[in-house]
């Protein structure tokens, strides 16, 4: 395959890889070179596509605005205009020793079975209680199986209101977390100094340190409040952080890896990092904490009930009717709402005695209340003595996970086991236009800054940067075309691709990868090229083919042992490129 030089060029094969690695952008790539996860996010900021939110009508005026309002202004409008995917089918299939084969110059095998879902890694057992192959879909399959769970640029999530079955943009849990760093940035205005993206083995968050700490989670963002409110969202904002070891922090200076013994990331930005973090992962003891703890703990609900006055008597009510009427209702037992809360409730719920073998809450309430600068440590003694005799729960454990509760010890890389490096990091600014960050990330990777090459390969930025690297990704990682289109012959699929719109998913100079323009039924000529010698070059990999891009003409030469016909393909494109490749 022929190449011009460029100023980004790779230099050896393993930078290739890594080039490549930009295009198709797989979660298990972003595992194994770090920089990618940040480099999308660049690539978001540079793309016109999140821009366009700004002149929503939903957004006026919102850098006049407080930061809460900008945060869940962004929210409300990932939130109705996104939703989470995670299919198999949407990227294809691949197997783990293809993958370990590309990788095994980069990470040792075992190490990468130990934290990476697609290569071994179960996660906590508590956490998942089904084999992950079932867990993700995986178990109709041979275990030799794994999917290319891609991450998508905010093109590709867009793009998805051309697929069948979506009604507007959709992405995996590192795309969202992508896309909400972007649009903090362009649209909130938000400096990226305080965002941290965090990647599990089996999931991606990000930290924002401001104030008392926002996570984003997939669609949606988790407040400090959020975290400890005991409900079933955020019983699955905390599974990851609980339960997993987080294998990559990425910032704007740079990245700490569990695995990799050098970190590019600002020492002191990594110790910011972990001091907010674990502000945010720990709150005081009170009621309402305790209470919310017992609301996401329903193997304790029938050992407690609540004294309450009703029409001057009292009244004992089992806490299983308060937090299963809550379930259902805006009011909230731990909170100013509970008589509104109890006025909802069933008549039926509620007993003029006290029921036999029940920790009365009340008396819990009030010693918390009357003790507010009591340490969790000190309350133990408290909360022993007062389940004293309660045959349904074992204290110790209700003790010890309440303090799990208050408190998550979040798995970090060890920053004493790392390097810190004093590689050059990025600095832009929300005052900043499109245009002069787009040029100040093409004069960072002119001196060499990785993370801004990067940036422009995740960008598809065909004008600077070497094709090969997108060529290479286009013919070894786009398996649904292929998967698709077997029982079309040539000319069927040369025919069946000219029905697709002529329109790239991508403005400007940029392209899409092949299975990007199959997904979403549509693509510029030269996208359409590529495609069918991915197709009929799976088919018969002695397969040779000479792509000729002039203006609006795009022409695919085919030749090579065993190549049916017909030899010469064509297709119109609106990219204005120039373009001669040996395929």
């Amino acid at each position: 395959m022929d190449s011009e030089k460029t100023f980004f060029a790779p230099e050896n094969e393993e930078e290739l890889e890594l080039y490549s690695s930009a295009a198709s952008l797989s979660d298990m790539e972003i595992f194994i070179f770090p920089d990618l996860m940040y480099a999308l996010v660049l690539a978001n900021i540079m793309s016109p596509a999140i821009w366009k939110w700004r002149d929503e009508e939903w957004f006026k005026d919102i850098e006049k605005k407080s930061f809460n309002y900008k945060i869940n202004r962004i929210k409300q409008y990932v939130m109705d205009h996104y939703v989470f995917n995670l299919d198999l089918e949407t990227w294809g299939l691949t197997t783990k020793q293809k993958e370990l084969d590309r990788f095994k110059s980069f990470i040792d095998p075992a190490a990468l079975a130990q934290s990476n879902a697609l290569f071994g890694y179960e996660g906590d057992k508590y956490y998942y209680d089904v084999d992950i192959r079932r867990h993700f879909g995986l178990d109709k399959y041979a275990t030799e199986i794994i999917p290319y769970w891609k991450t998508e640029t905010a093109e590709a999530m867009d793009a998805f209101r051309f697929k069948e079955g979506y009604a507007g943009g959709a992405g995996e849990c590192v795309s969202l977390s992508a896309l909400y760093v972007a649009a903090l940035f362009i649209v909130g205005r938000i400096p990226l100094d305080n965002i941290f993206m965090i990647a599990t083995p089996l999931h991606s968050q990000n930290f924002i340190a401001e104030k008392d700490g926002f996570m984003t989670n997939n669609r949606r963002i988790v407040t400090k409040k959020m975290w400890y409110n005991g409900t079933e969202l955020s019983a699955k904002a905390r599974r990851s952080i609980e339960n997993e070891r987080i294998t990559i922090v990425s910032h704007i200076s740079g990245i700490v890896h569990t695995f990799y013994p050098k970190a590019s990331m600002l020492p002191e930005r990594f110790d910011h990092f972990k001091e907010s973090f674990g502000r945010f992962l720990e709150a005081e003891i009170n009621f309402e904490c305790f209470a919310n703890f017992l609301y996401s703990r329903e193997c304790y609900w029938h050992c407690f009930q609540y004294r309450h006055m009703r029409n001057g008597r009292e009244c004992y009510i089992p806490l299983s009717c308060l937090f299963n009427t809550q379930r259902s209702s805006k009011n909230r037992f731990d909170n100013e709402s509970r008589q509104a809360l109890i006025e909802e409730m069933d008549s039926q719920c509620f007993s003029l005695s006290p029921m036999k073998g029940r920790t009365l809450i009340n008396d819990i309430e009030e010693y918390l209340t009357q003790h507010p600068d009591q340490n969790f440590a000190s309350l133990s003694g408290f909360f022993s003595r007062t389940l004293e005799g309660q045959d349904c729960v074992d204290k110790q454990k209700i003790i010890r996970e309440l303090g799990d509760f208050l408190k998550t010890t979040p798995r970090l890389p060890d920053a004493a086991q790392k390097e810190f490096t004093n590689e050059p990091g990025l600095e832009i600014d929300p005052g900043q236009s499109r245009q002069e960050i787009r040029d100040y990330l093409l004069e960072q990777a002119r001196k060499g800054q990785r993370t801004a090459i990067l940036s422009l390969y995740a960008w598809r930025d065909m004008e600077n940067t070497d094709w090969r690297p997108f060529v290479k990704a286009a013919l070894e990682r786009n398996p649904v075309c292929v998967k698709e289109s077997e029982n079309l012959s040539t000319e069927e699929l040369a025919g069946y691709v000219e029905t697709f719109p002529n329109q790239s998913i991508y403005e400007g100079k940029r392209l899409a990868q092949p299975d990007e323009a199959w997904n979403f039924k549509r693509g510029d000529g030269i996208e359409k090229a590529l495609m069918v010698f991915d197709i009929l070059k799976a088919r018969n990999p002695a397969l040779e083919g000479q792509l000729e891009i002039d203006g609006r003409h795009v022409e695919l030469t085919l030749h090579g042992n065993g190549h049916p016909g017909p030899d010469t393909l064509r297709f119109v494109s609106e990219k204005d490129m120039r373009k001669s490749l040996r395929l």
